[in-house]
């Protein structure tokens, strides 16, 4: 009787041994540099976790990485949080529109972007429009490194918005005024916060959603119209010349912002990418979120798990619940 139990639970295991093995739920998140984004993938991240029950890694990155490594489907980078249209158009056509490795997700909401100064700064010498930052008497004002320019910020290194904001400043005739700054968006920040607070003059590129307009009173200055005759931008990713087959002249077009994920996620984790195509936020969330980050100082992640907490019912509408 022993050697008949022995047999069938040896049986039973050798049978259990040769069954494949179901595949956790994982997903590995791309953290591009902006708060916004950074935000946003703490979202995703804390549903994948707290409510699917998979398991999320963040990997830092910028745009051409993250879209790379998507488009290779290996999982090294699965998923990119806050695609900007058409900024980040050169990798959407590569990847999704060309190859068909990436999918975009259809619940978009909507970025505008431009340059901004602080209100004080602005009424205080009439400055309105993109043009007012080359006059020589408001160039003069922004520059605190006495070099005979004033600082713009542009964006940080990898943004292709930043790429897109170097040919603007050549374009709009700014460069024999206007020194274009590229830095980490912290450095913005903290650049705004002491230009503010000394009664010195900056302008930097601003958009919108984000935490600068809770935090600072500063306003986007007017540019020309947007047109698609004066707005030919070619990524350094598509031409090494890219600057100077280049034009834009024109303000940007309003934004459609989504997340992007590698279609072999669908095969990896299923649950993780059926969520990934209901997942919708607004403007005013990311913003709100992204304040909570830069003003309060607060970890990502606490932030996103204070959102999804309070906002349950729409978490279930994407879970499809």
């Amino acid at each position: 009787m022993k050697s008949t139990i022995k047999a069938v639970g040896l049986a039973i295991a050798v049978s259990a041994m040769s069954l494949p093995a179901i595949a956790a739920e994982e997903v590995k998140i791309g953290v591009p540099s902006w708060t916004g984004a950074q935000a946003i993938a703490h979202v995703l991240g804390e549903i994948v976790t707290s409510r699917i029950g998979g398991s999320v890694e963040y990997v830092p990155g910028n745009n051409a990485t993250i879209f790379q490594a998507m488009d290779q489907g290996k999982g090294d980078i699965d998923v990119h949080p806050d695609v900007w249209l058409p900024n980040q158009e050169s990798f959407t056509k590569k990847y999704v529109d060309g190859a068909g490795t990436v999918t975009l997700s259809s619940n978009p909401y909507e970025g505008n972007q431009g340059f901004c100064v602080s209100k004080d700064f602005g009424k205080a010498n009439n400055i309105t429009d993109i043009a007012d930052l080359g006059r020589p008497e408001v160039a003069a004002l922004m520059d605190s490194d006495g070099n005979g320019k004033g600082e713009m910020w542009i964006g940080a290194p990898g943004w292709a918005s930043a790429n897109v904001n170097e040919v603007k400043v050549r374009d709009y005739g700014l460069l024999d005024f206007v020194e274009p700054i590229r830095a980490e968006e912290s450095v913005k920040t903290a650049r705004i916060k002491d230009s503010i607070a000394k009664g010195e003059g900056y302008a930097f590129y601003c958009y919108k959603p984000h935490a600068v307009w809770f935090m600072f009173d500063v306003e986007m200055l007017t540019e020309p119209k947007y047109d698609p005759a004066n707005y030919v931008m070619v990524q350094p990713s598509d031409d090494a010349d890219w600057y100077n087959k280049s034009k834009v002249a024109t303000k940007d077009a309003l934004k459609q912002v989504q997340i992007a994920w590698s279609n072999s996620l669908a095969d990896r984790s299923p649950a993780i990418a059926e969520f990934f195509g209901n997942f919708a936020l607004t403007a005013d969330d990311v913003s709100g979120l992204a304040f909570e980050i830069s003003a309060n100082g607060k970890d990502p992640a606490a932030v996103a798990k204070d959102w999804v907490s309070a906002n349950s019912a729409r978490v279930d509408k994407m879970l499809g619940l």
